[in-house]
């Protein structure tokens, strides 16, 4: 009860108290159909809708192709249930967050002794094209912003319907709610000639990206049934879902689909700075692969059932001229992108997740220990032989035993540029921008974290959800931190301000060396003073490879 009654005391937060205890009628009408809902299990101002078919089954001719309307169907279809997450045609479960199961927990955790909960959700399947909506609306003419949330998995793992994005909490508080699900993998991304051709473009991949462009139109013509706004969008992700936004927030085919967007630990390069994938490299990966399978065109290979569907390297982005028309850095550089307001950040430890070949915590996750040697070669190759030099100054490496904490805290430096340079990007457009860094460390089997603020560790407090990972343990100061943070991300897709009554002053975001960062630590602070000489060293290396045309 201790816990409960902190969760009303917190001021700062639109009191769950204060909600009106009615709620949206349990059915709905959408575009193609009647749709029954539930009441949320802890929160009773929420409606949940759960499987809602967003576009027809990509099975046999429609794989690989846009995503078709979904059907209509006669009757109240039931929405109590998830739908199945997509499967990825190879084995999935790549890096990027959020790749499925308790990612995230800490290695060797003790499984826990009580039996399995019944699975949340489906097993993977082709047939995955659902969306799921939590609305605390009074009714259909509420018009509630609301945010479309594109989960992580490196584009191969992953779904709208894991614990972790539950959106119960976070719609309590205002905002309506969105999941949904995107073809992933070989499924999502395989690019070949023929599918080109086909499609009557210069290249061909990006189908995961379509689901997505798919899913804000279907908000766009249904939303409004569910007490939200169509024209108060917000867009948000983590990890391989903040690279889908970014890709998003720069195409020409998602405009003014959003009006904000929310990325995590990623954007529209990735984590780090890179180029993008040429279509013309992912279509040769494909015509290779049909030759591994040893069939001759594309309907042979539509033809093949799931299970035999095992190609390998074929996930992920791509410049395809058509959902990305150049390199997003290019289109980022010229100011090309569709400009919104942004809320982007990323965390203390992102290395211990493995996102950054051999920067895991004391070289974890690398194939042999991180060498000063080996550390410089990756410099000189990423940033040029001059500025490795001032990157093993900055990093103070004088041997081998400090190559390992350096790679550890580069790696979490480099994302943390990535996600501020992006802010100050829209901000120098005047656009409003506001960025995090989140370093709090939660306990998982009642230890604080042998992988520390890593990579995904601030989904659980965003969403509010104490259940979002196995194993978490929270004490009262998680719980006040997660009722902070989703009050921050409510008030942002509210009011485009993350800012409210009673909670630690958020600055804007101007300049990438001028403006400080809102710190989630133990409580919420204001960053005490600004990086400016990690930053300038890579916003500089990021010039040069934008110059040269290489990584």
């Amino acid at each position: 009860m201790k816990r409960l009654g902190l969760l009303f005391a917190l001021c700062g937060v639109v009191a769950l108290i204060e909600r009106p205890a009615a709620m949206i009628q349990e059915q709905v009408k959408i575009e193609t159909g009647l749709l029954s809902g539930v009441a949320g299990t802890t929160q009773p101002s929420v409606r949940v809708f759960k499987g809602i078919p967003f576009a027809a089954p990509p099975l046999g001719d429609l794989r690989w192709k846009a995503p078709q309307p979904a059907a209509k169907w006669d009757g109240v279809r039931k929405a109590d249930a998830f739908g199945a997450p997509c499967a990825a045609g190879a084995p999935f479960g790549g890096r990027g967050g959020g790749g499925g199961g308790a990612r995230g927990a800490a290695p060797g955790a003790a499984a826990p002794a009580a039996p399995a909960a019944p699975p949340r959700e489906p097993a993977r399947a082709e047939d995955c094209l659902y969306a799921n909506v939590w609305t605390s609306a009074n009714s259909a003419n509420d018009k509630r912003p609301v945010m479309v949330w594109i989960y992580g998995g490196g584009f191969t793992g992953g779904s709208g319907g894991l614990t972790w994005y539950d959106g119960e909490a976070l719609a309590s508080k205002g905002p309506v709610v969105v999941t949904f699900n995107y073809r992933l993998g070989s499924l999502g991304f395989f690019a070949h000639p023929e599918l080109a051709k086909e499609a009557g473009r210069s290249a061909s991949g990006n189908y995961g990206m379509m689901d997505a462009v798919a899913m804000l139109q279907w908000v766009k013509r249904n939303i409004a049934a569910f007490g939200g706004d169509p024209n108060k969008v917000t867009i948000a992700g983590e990890s391989a879902g903040a690279m889908m936004v970014g890709a998003l927030v720069g195409s020409p085919q998602a405009k003014g689909l959003f009006v904000r967007a929310i990325a995590q630990s990623g954007g529209y390069m990735g984590l780090q700075m890179g180029r993008m994938r040429q279509a013309s490299a992912a279509e040769g990966d494909g015509v290779k692969a049909m030759e591994a399978l040893k069939v001759s065109s594309i309907a042979e290979l539509r033809a093949k059932p799931l299970n035999e569907l095992a190609i390998q390297g074929q996930s992920g982005l791509v410049v395809d001229g058509y959902m990305i028309p150049e390199d997003l850095s290019l289109t980022f550089q010229a100011g090309k992108q569709n400009m919104v307001d942004v809320l982007t950040g990323s965390n203390a430890d992102e290395a211990n997740f493995g996102i950054c070949p051999g920067a895991g915590l004391a070289g974890r996750g690398a194939a042999t220990p991180m060498t000063a040697a080996t550390l410089r070669t990756n410099a000189e190759r990423r940033f040029g032989t001059e500025a490795a030099d001032a990157f093993l100054k900055m990093y103070g490496v004088n041997g081998d035993a400090d190559a390992p904490k350096a790679a550890h805290v580069a790696c979490g430096d480099e994302v943390n540029w990535n996600m501020r340079q992006w802010a100050a990007g829209h901000a120098a457009k005047g656009k409003k921008a506001y960025v995090y860094y989140f370093s709090h460390v939660q306990n998982v089997n009642g230890q604080p974290s042998p992988q520390g603020a890593t990579h995904t560790a601030e989904l659980s407090f965003m969403f509010n959800n104490p259940k979002g990972q196995a194993n978490q343990t929270w004490t009262d100061g998680d719980l006040k931190l997660a009722d902070q943070m989703s009050s921050y991300w409510a008030n942002f897709i509210m009011t485009g301000n993350p800012n409210g009554n009673g909670l630690p002053q958020w600055p804007e975001y101007k300049s990438l060396t001028g403006s400080k960062v809102m710190v989630f630590g133990d409580t919420p602070q204001a960053e005490p003073a600004n990086p400016s000489a990690k930053l300038q060293f890579y916003t500089a290396a990021y010039q040069r490879m934008l110059r040269s045309g290489t990584n």
